[in-house]
């Protein structure tokens, strides 16, 4: 509820992708997919088109084969808005909530620990995940303390299936 907008960051960032057999104790993370897509019309930098969003969260899921309820969290774009925070709640519940959930969704965003470092952003998010999985925990959103009373409302019809670690 505290969120004034987002801070700039700067990154640079390397992956080295291999092909190899994943039972491998060599592994880090397994990349399923991929998909690229443009935000498409939106009024503002921090406010995001929400069924973009969702369209490419469902593409990148199509491309990898899997289907929502196998996701267990996400790597939120997490602008730190009042505005666009809203709209990203909504987009991964039109996209990843459905009545056969059985799980929580881990709800998780690197940009609270590093600012938004614009063209790395995609790769700070898959390093923040990897991180996370790595450590076997959900690492927290920094400087959450009360929710956005706006992302409580997109939030509402699916409120027990979403995970939001805080400090």
């Amino acid at each position: 509820s505290a969120a004034d907008g987002y801070v700039r960051a700067e990154a640079i960032g390397s992956f080295l992708l291999v092909a190899q057999d994943v039972s491998s104790n060599d592994c880090l993370a397994f990349l399923c997919g991929s998909f690229v897509n443009q935000d498409g019309r939106s009024s503002a930098l921090t406010a995001p088109n929400g069924p973009a969003q969702s369209n490419a969260i469902r593409s990148a899921l199509e491309v990898a084969g899997l289907q929502f309820q196998d996701m267990t969290s996400i790597q939120m774009h997490g602008t730190g808005t009042a505005l666009g925070d809203p709209i990203e709640i909504g987009a991964v519940n039109a996209a990843l909530m459905g009545p056969s959930r059985s799980q929580a969704l881990t709800l998780m965003a690197s940009k609270s620990w590093m600012g938004h470092s614009e063209p790395a952003a995609g790769l700070a998010g898959m390093a923040h995940a990897q991180s996370s999985t790595g450590a076997n925990m959900a690492l927290p959103i920094l400087h959450l303390n009360h929710l956005n009373p706006y992302v409580t409302a997109a939030m509402d019809a699916n409120r027990d299936s979403l995970f939001l670690p805080r400090q």
